[in-house]
C-alpha cells in the first residue's frame, strides 16, 4: 500500500519538511507500526491511524488549511475588483506598458500582504509569496528604465518638430557635395590600387582586400557625415531608443520569468496524494491529464495530438478518407471482391501508410501518458510541474534533437520505410502478369521457388547470384588495387607533373558514367574499334558483345576503371596527410621501401577509408547502369537462363526485368529482399572488421 514520505524533495534534490501536520502524523505513525514488534501495540497504532483518517477533517492543521483555501477566494475576487479600480484611477497619459506594469505591481503587493501570514502554514502559500515578491522587487526598474526611454523619445519628438527646414536642406546638399567628392577620391584610390597589381607589387587577394576595405571606409565617412543633419540624427535616435525599449523589456520579462523558475525548482509542492492517478485515468486522451495537472499551454499541444489520433489515424485505419483502400482491412483483403476499378497495391500501400498513422497515435499516447506520469510522481515527491516557460527553455535545450530529428523521421517513414514494407509485403503475394490489377496473399511461396531453385526463378537465379558476387569481388577489388596503385605512384616526390596526371586520373569520376559506359560499348560492338583492333591482332573474328566470358570480363574492366577514380581520390587525400616523421624514422630503422608501405602506408590508409571501400562493395553488388546500358545484360543463352535474363544480368538488373519488363512483381520482391538482407548482413560485417569502426570512431 502507498504511503507518504517523511521529507519532501525540490528539483535540484534538496530535502525539506513537511508543514502539513497532518500528513507528518499519518507519517510518524506508519514508521511505528512498520518498528513495533509488539502485537497489541502494534493494533492501538493501527487503531490510532483509523482514528485520525477518520477524524481528518477535525484535524487542526486540516481546518486551518480549509479556512486558508476559503480566505484565498474571498480575496482573490476582492483583488479582481480592487485591481480593476487601481488601473482606471492611473493616468490615461502613461504609456500601455507602464500601467500593466503598474496594475501587476499592485497585483503582486496585495498578493504578498495575503500570503504572508500562510507562509508558515502551506508550501503553496509560501511559494505564492516568494513569487509576488520577486514581482515587487523587480517590476519598478523595469517601470524606471520604460518611463526614462519615454522622456527621452518625447523629448526627441518635441525637437524634430522644431528643426529648421532651411538648415536640413543646406545640410543635406553639402552631404550630397560631400559623398560625390569621397566617391571620386575613393574611385582614385581605387584605380591606385589597381595599378599596383598590374605591376606586380601586390597580390589578386591584397588588390581585393585593399578595394572592399576602401568601398567599407567610403560607406563609414558618409554615414558619419550625414550624423549632422538634425532631421537624420533625430530620426536615428528615435529608432534606437524604440529597438533598446523593446528589446530591454522583453530582457527583463525573461529575467522575471527566471527567477520565479528559480523558486519553483527551490520551493516544494505539498499535496495529498501517494500515487499517481490522473495518468491512469486519462491515458486515452492527450492533453486532459496536463490540464488536470495545471499545465494548461502544454496541454494544447497534447490535444493536438488527440485530434491526430481520433481524427486521423484511428479514420484513417478503418478506412475513412482512404482514396480506394478500407485502411488496414485493406491490407488483408487486398481488393478481394472488390469493384473494377479497384487495385490490390493501393489497398496494400494505403495499409500500410494506416499502420505507420496508428503507430504515430500510439507513440503520442504513450508519451502523453508518460509525461503526465511523471510530472504526477514528481508532484508526490515534492517537484512542482514546469511551466510554460521551463517546459519552452527545456523543449529548446534538452528537446532540441528530438524536435530536429522530427523532419526527418518523418520524411524517412513515409518515402523510406512505406515503400521498402510495401516491396516486401509484395513478396508474399501472387503479383505477376495475371494478376496486375488484383493478387491475394501466398505466403512463402515465392521464397521456396527461390531456395529451391525452382518454377519461375528456377537454377536462373542461383547462375546469376554466383556472377553477382564473382562481379561485386572482382570488378571492385581491382578498381581499389587500381586507385591506390595510381594514388601511391603520383604521391611519389620523384614523378613530375602530378597535377596533370591527377587531373586524367579523375576523369573516369568526373565525367558521368553512362557516357563512358557507352562509349566502350560502342567501341567493342562488331565493327567497333576495339574490337577491330583485336581482330587484326589475334587475325580472327572477335565479338566480345556475343561471348560471355569476353562481356564479363570486359565490365568488370570498365567497372574497375570506373570505380579506381574515387579510390584513387580517397587514398590521396590520405596519403598527403600521413606525417613525414613516420618514413623518416622507418629509413633510420633500416626498413624497405615494401616494409614501409605494409606497416605504414596501408594500416593508415585503410583505417581512414575502410569504410568507404565497404561501400564500394555493396554499390557494385547493386550496380545497375553498367550492366543495363553496356549490353542489357547479353549475351542471351534462353537455354541456360530461359527469356527473362541475359548472362550477365546482376540481380539487380534481374529484379529489374522481372518486375518492369515482364510483369513478375512478386518474385522480384521476394529477390529483392533476399538480396537486401545479404547485402546489409556483409556490410555490417565488414564495417565491424574495420579499426575505425571497433576503436568507436564511426
Amino acid at each position: 500500500m502507498a504511503t507518504y514520505s517523511l521529507y519532501l524533495k525540490d528539483k535540484i534534490g534538496n530535502k525539506y519538511e513537511r508543514k502539513n501536520n497532518y500528513v507528518l502524523e499519518l507519517v510518524k505513525l506508519d514508521k511505528k507500526i512498520s518498528e513495533e514488534t509488539d502485537m497489541k501495540k502494534k493494533s492501538l497504532l493501527h487503531s490510532e491511524k483509523k482514528n485520525l483518517i477518520a477524524n481528518r477533517n477535525k484535524h487542526p492543521h486540516n481546518i486551518k488549511l480549509k479556512e486558508f483555501h476559503n480566505q484565498e477566494k474571498t480575496f482573490l475576487k476582492s483583488l479582481k475588483n480592487s485591481e480593476a479600480e487601481f488601473e482606471k484611477s492611473l493616468s490615461d497619459s502613461l504609456n500601455s506598458k507602464v500601467k500593466q506594469l503598474k496594475t501587476r505591481m499592485y497585483h503582486h503587493q496585495q498578493r504578498m500582504t495575503f500570503y504572508r501570514e500562510y507562509v508558515e502554514l502551506t508550501y503553496e502559500a509560501d511559494f505564492k509569496f516568494k513569487e509576488s515578491k520577486i514581482n515587487v522587487e523587480q517590476i519598478p526598474e523595469i517601470i524606471r528604465f520604460i518611463e526614462c526611454i519615454e522622456s527621452e523619445l518625447i523629448e526627441a519628438k518635441e525637437q524634430k518638430i522644431k528643426l529648421d527646414p532651411k538648415k536640413d536642406a543646406k545640410l543635406k546638399s553639402e552631404l550630397k557635395l560631400f559623398k560625390e567628392e569621397a566617391k571620386k577620391k575613393r574611385n582614385e584610390e581605387i584605380h591606385k590600387v589597381k595599378d599596383r597589381k598590374k605591376e606586380g607589387v601586390i597580390s589578386s587577394k591584397a588588390e581585393k582586400n585593399s578595394i572592399r576595405e576602401l568601398k567599407r571606409e567610403y560607406k563609414n565617412q558618409v554615414k558619419l557625415e550625414s550624423y549632422k543633419i538634425p532631421s537624420k540624427e533625430n530620426k536615428d535616435f528615435i529608432r534606437s531608443k524604440k529597438r533598446e525599449l523593446s528589446n530591454v523589456i522583453k530582457r527583463e520579462e525573461k529575467i522575471l520569468k527566471a527567477d520565479i523558475a528559480d523558486a519553483r525548482r527551490k520551493i516544494p509542492i505539498e499535496i495529498a496524494k501517494k500515487k499517481p492517478k490522473v495518468a491512469y485515468l486519462t491515458p486515452l486522451l492527450p492533453g486532459l491529464g496536463q490540464m488536470l495537472n495545471g499545465q494548461r499551454r502544454k496541454a494544447m499541444f497534447f490535444f493536438l495530438a488527440s485530434f491526430f489520433v481520433y481524427f486521423i489515424a484511428i479514420p484513417y485505419a478503418l478506412g475513412y478518407g482512404n482514396y480506394q483502400g478500407e485502411g488496414i482491412a485493406g491490407l488483408i483483403t487486398l481488393a478481394e471482391g472488390g469493384a473494377r476499378v479497384h487495385k490490390s497495391l493501393i489497398f496494400m500501400i494505403e495499409g500500410v501508410v494506416a499502420i505507420f498513422l496508428l503507430l504515430i497515435g500510439i507513440g503520442l499516447l504513450y508519451a502523453s501518458f508518460r509525461d503526465v506520469l511523471l510530472t504526477e510522481k514528481n508532484m508526490i515527491s515534492g517537484i512542482r510541474p514546469p511551466n510554460w516557460f521551463e517546459t519552452k527553455r527545456m523543449l529548446f535545450q534538452e528537446g532540441f534533437p528530438y524536435i530536429s530529428s522530427l523532419p526527418a523521421m518523418l520524411v524517412i517513414v513515409f518515402i523510406v520505410l512505406v515503400p521498402v514494407i510495401t516491396t516486401s509485403l509484395l513478396s508474399f503475394t501472387n503479383m505477376n502478369p495475371q494478376n496486375q490489377s488484383k493478387f491475394a496473399w501466398v505466403g512463402i511461396e515465392n521464397y521456396k521457388l527461390i531456395a529451391l531453385g525452382e518454377g519461375l526463378a528456377g537454377s536462373v537465379f542461383w547462375l546469376i547470384f554466383v556472377w553477382t558476387i564473382i562481379w561485386t569481388l572482382v570488378a571492385t577489388t581491382l578498381a581499389i588495387l587500381l586507385g591506390f596503385f595510381l594514388a601511391l605512384l603520383v604521391n611519389k616526390d620523384r614523378i613530375k607533373g602530378k597535377k596533370f596526371f591527377r587531373t586524367i586520373f579523375i576523369l573516369p569520376w568526373a565525367v558521368p558514367a553512362f557516357i563512358t559506359i557507352m562509349f566502350f560499348s560502342i567501341m567493342v560492338a562488331p565493327g567497333g574499334v576495339i574490337t577491330e583492333l583485336l581482330n587484326s591482332v589475334f587475325n580472327g573474328r572477335i565479338e566480345i558483345k556475343n561471348d560471355i566470358i569476353m562481356t564479363r570480363a570486359a565490365l568488370i574492366l570498365i567497372q574497375g576503371w570506373l570505380g579506381s577514380a574515387y579510390v584513387f581520390l580517397l587514398t590521396t587525400g590520405v596519403l598527403q596527410a600521413i606525417p613525414g616523421d613516420l618514413y623518416e624514422a622507418a629509413d633510420i630503422d633500416g626498413a624497405s621501401s615494401f616494409e614501409k608501405m605494409r606497416r605504414i602506408t596501408v594500416p593508415l590508409v585503410l583505417f581512414q577509408i575502410a569504410p568507404l571501400l565497404v561501400t564500394q562493395y555493396t554499390f557494385n553488388f547493386n550496380n545497375f547502369s553498367v550492366i543495363f546500358l553496356f549490353n542489357s545484360g547479353g549475351p542471351f543463352d534462353p537455354q541456360r537462363y530461359g527469356n527473362l535474363a541475359g548472362s550477365s544480368d546482376l540481380l539487380i538488373s534481374y529484379i529489374y526485368k522481372l518486375a518492369f519488363v515482364h510483369q513478375y512483381q512478386a518474385i522480384a520482391a521476394a529477390i529483392t529482399v533476399f538480396i537486401s538482407l545479404g547485402v546489409m548482413f556483409f556490410a555490417f560485417l565488414g564495417f565491424r572488421r574495420s579499426k575505425g569502426f571497433r576503436e568507436g570512431r564511426l
